[in-house]
């Protein structure tokens, strides 16, 4: 019997640890894109407004912050948040770049969130939040990679 429990304990134990600390999130794009090719991992950059947007906060706490979306996270993407926030101070190298990215990707509004290929090529983005799923977006990736590799 105890060769069946302490299997399924240590599963569920690495489980609830993985989502406990959650998905790791830079600020450092150029960083991130080096990552993302020796890794061979795609790069999604999540352009927030984290401390107002309402819409961005929902997208953390239901997709970002979801076991299915930290599981995927950690196998295959780096992860970039470009904060834009109100009350929040950022250091002024981050605003900078957060500020040319968003001119960059032609971003109209938040949460825009865009997905790089690991040669910083853009596969696609998502305007906005209308109450995806984790698996939703997972999906909406994979459709992107696949895409992009076939």
């Amino acid at each position: 019997m105890s060769k069946i429990i302490l299997p399924i304990l240590a599963l569920a134990f690495t489980f609830v640890v993985t989502v406990a600390r959650g998905a790791e999130w830079t600020t450092d794009y150029n960083q991130a894109l080096a990552t993302a090719k020796a890794s061979n991992k795609y790069v999604l950059l999540d352009f927030t407004g984290s401390d107002w947007c309402a819409y961005c906060i929902q997208i953390k706490k239901v997709v970002f912050s979801s076991p299915a979306f930290v599981t995927y996270a950690r196998q295959n993407l780096v992860l970039v948040e470009l904060d834009f926030p109100q009350r929040k101070v950022l250091p002024d190298k981050v605003k900078k770049q957060n500020a040319l990215l968003e001119r960059r990707y032609k971003v109209e509004g938040y949460p825009t969130v865009v997905m790089l290929a690991p040669n910083g090529k853009v596969l696609g983005q998502l305007n906005g939040y209308e109450d995806q799923r984790p698996a939703d977006v997972i999906a909406w990736m994979q459709k992107l990679k696949k895409k992009q590799t076939g």
